[in-house]
């Protein structure tokens, strides 16, 4: 049986609509609890997936949390293993960062439902399930990052040029939240209700907005990770 470990930050944001697709393909899943677990002990090659998830810390901020360190170091010999991994939201950044390139606060915070824009490269990956003309995605995040060197940008939104993007034969970082589910979402509207009231944003608007378009990012969602799991099971 293959087996993916889950790096969570904050107990709501999890697989979402991803674990679904796990267990309909025969995975076995595993979450660690970044500043609970150990993530120094986790031998970064053993896991065929490792899924690192989101949160409302930034990726350069290893001295109010020093498990970013570890989730860094764990990060970087993965990565140099060429073996498949996944960033979401701080994710993408922490993947970002382990591949040498910058992460930083971006102009505003991007919170709400905005089109992925895709790359010609792209289009023709899995993420061409998640194209803005056939559904808007969630974003939730005030960082940014450089493109790593050697990476492939694959979507972009007008705000944040870098929304997601490939790197070496099986790791992929996503800035947006395909994951998400719609009966999930009031979770994240609670737990981040001080970030949504510094940004003055309407939690009943976000509420209506989401409402009217998770249930299609979810269908979307899982289709994107059925294909990109479908890549990563191909390869020797």
């Amino acid at each position: 049986m293959k087996t993916a470990v889950a790096i969570r930050h904050v107990a709501f944001e999890d697989l979402g609509a991803f674990a679904g697709v796990l267990t309909q393909r025969g995975w076995a899943l595993r979450y660690l609890e970044a500043g609970v677990d150990r993530l120094d002990d986790i031998d970064p090659t053993e896991p065929d997936l490792l899924v690192v998830l989101g949160g409302p810390i930034g990726a350069y901020e290893e001295a109010s949390y020093p498990f970013i360190r570890d989730e860094l170091s764990l990060l970087e010999r993965r990565l140099q293993a060429d073996r498949p991994t996944l960033g979401i939201c701080l994710g993408a950044q922490m993947m970002a960062r382990a591949l040498g390139a910058r992460v930083y606060p971006g102009p505003c915070k991007e919170i709400g439902w905005t089109p992925l824009r895709l790359s010609p490269e792209g289009q023709v990956s899995p993420l061409a399930h998640l194209d803005g003309a056939l559904t808007s995605m969630l974003h939730w995040h005030g960082d940014t990052f450089d493109l790593p060197s050697n990476a492939t940008q694959l979507a972009s939104t007008d705000l944040y040029p870098n929304q997601a993007f490939s790197w070496g034969r099986s790791a992929l970082a996503l800035q947006c939240h395909p994951e998400v589910r719609a009966d999930q979402l009031e979770r994240w509207l609670i737990g981040h209700a001080s970030e949504l009231a510094a940004a003055g944003i309407s939690i009943p608007d976000l509420r209506a907005e989401s409402a009217r378009l998770a249930p299609t990012l979810e269908q979307q969602g899982r289709r994107f990770f059925d294909a990109w799991l479908s890549t990563i099971e191909s390869r020797p």
